[in-house]
């Protein structure tokens, strides 16, 4: 798959190989328990790495990207170059039993690295930022305790920020007052009233939380919380990521760009953040990440152990689709509303409609990987490269990276990711662009996940309450 050599770029590698038309089963994942691992010399040399004098920070290398980039495989044959260990930073593969529409690592891969922070949670809890942040500072600090190169892998950008740069100092919520809030909003999240809940949170003290995604229960929640807890809203708390910002501009307002980018990262990085966070993020040319991510959609349809079984098994444990965290999740979210619809009909759906929910998957997956891709442009802390690249000089230009002493990271020409659209042609390409499926393009390619939808879907009608 990976190890392909100069002539395999990272993305091309990263498609999921075909699965056996088999029933699903129940998945049953637990929280992987890891033996104590023994201090090698390989370690103790990676350990040396991590810092260049007595008193320097230590290293931490951080590799993101959209969707479907292929920064998962990168991380995981880095981590064997390194002696290291992943910590995932994707809000999904926190949950047990969301593994094909998250990608989540193998259990083969994960058993050959360890990974942090992978089926740690059940679909029906909420995991939070500031829940991360605390999980993965401790992993980091487990890992160098340990000897070993802490990996940070994902593509969930806010998590990122916070990890890096910090949380705010919010307080704690008593557990009176946790209880308090529960009470009042519990009603309201039965009857599903959310506007209401809003408008209750709104009236409290924090205007800002009816800009909240929909039925975002834990955050709605969280900010009634720490009204009562300090008498303000959430936003009245500094995120320490805009101080850092803030630095950053003013340094950049000093001179040419160019000159000054440099080097106000390298003043933020080595004075300010808790370790010396080595940062890369892994993209390619739009139009060919969106031909991957469609293909990718497809392949998570194929057999019967796939997306949709697992949306099946969300909808089995009583979840509704974009009613929290998982369930709000790219390709999750779609998969439970059509399987709704399905069961809503008895189990009688047709080739177009399996298509057209093929389509949304397909869009919202392009969506988010331009969002996501948007919002790392803005990130000036890390170094683009370019995932259609051999792995082997990727790999190396992170390790050199990682074992520099100079501290003045520069990423080869032929390496790196352009971070704008390239030029009218690249433009054009983008507006005219439309989905090749190659697996479902016929009715008859459709046949077998119909044939599926109607035995599992067609006993399970939900009568309304």
């Amino acid at each position: 798959m990976f190890g392909g050599g100069a002539a395999c770029g990272l993305r091309t590698c990263c498609l999921r190989p075909l699965r056996s038309p088999i029933e699903p089963l129940l998945r049953r994942s637990t929280r992987s328990r890891w033996p104590p691992r023994r201090r090698s010399s390989s370690a103790a040399g990676a350990a040396a790495c991590f810092a260049s004098s007595a008193g320097a920070k230590q290293k931490v290398i951080v590799i993101s990207g959209p969707t479907g980039a292929g920064k998962s495989r990168l991380a995981l044959e880095l981590a064997k170059r390194l002696n290291g260990e992943i910590i995932s930073a994707d809000s999904v593969q926190v949950y047990r039993g969301l593994d094909v529409g998250s990608a989540k690592p193998s259990l083969r891969d994960r058993k050959e690295v360890q990974h942090h922070l992978v089926d740690i949670l059940h679909p029906s809890e909420d995991y939070s930022v500031g829940q991360f942040f605390e999980d993965a500072r401790q992993a980091t600090k487990d890992i160098i305790d340990g000897g070993r190169v802490p990996i940070v892998s994902g593509g969930t950008g806010l998590y990122l920020r916070w990890y890096m740069y910090g949380k705010p100092d919010v307080p704690k919520a008593s557990p009176e007052i946790s209880s308090e809030v529960y009470s009042e909003l519990a009603d309201l999240q039965k009857n599903g009233d959310w506007n209401a809940a809003v408008q209750l949170v709104v009236k409290a003290g924090d205007p800002k939380a009816q800009h909240l995604a929909a039925n975002d229960w834990y955050r709605l929640r969280r900010s009634l919380e720490i009204i009562k807890s300090s008498g303000a809203p959430p936003s009245a708390f500094q995120i320490p990521y805009d101080s850092y910002k803030e630095k950053f501009q003013s340094n950049m307002s000093d001179g040419s760009q160019e000159v000054t980018s440099s080097v106000a990262l390298e003043e933020i990085r080595s004075k300010d953040l808790d370790y010396d966070f080595i940062c890369f993020f892994l993209s390619s040319p739009r139009i060919d990440l969106y031909r991957s991510l469609d293909l990718r959609c497809e392949d998570m349809l194929l057999g019967n152990d796939g997306i949709l079984a697992e949306a099946r098994w969300l909808l089995d444990e009583g979840l509704l689709p974009n009613s929290n965290s998982a369930t709000r999740a790219i390709g999750y979210r779609q998969a439970m509303e059509y399987l709704m619809w399905c069961r809503q009909h008895e189990g009688r759906t047709s080739a177009r409609d399996f298509l057209a929910f093929l389509s949304n998957f397909q869009k919202a997956s392009r969506n988010f990987a331009k969002r996501q891709m948007t919002w790392f442009r803005n990130e000036q802390i890390y170094h683009w490269l370019d995932a259609s690249k051999p792995l082997e000089k990727v790999l190396d230009c992170i390790c050199h990276a990682y074992h520099d002493q100079t501290g003045e990271l520069s990423v080869p020409e032929a390496l790196r990711m352009k971070k704008e659209i390239s030029g009218r042609r690249e433009d054009a390409e983008l507006k005219a662009y439309h989905t090749k499926n190659r697996h479902f393009i016929s009715r008859e390619d459709c046949s077998d996940i119909l044939d599926w939808i109607r035995r599992t879907q067609k006993e399970l009608v939900h009568s309304p309450e």
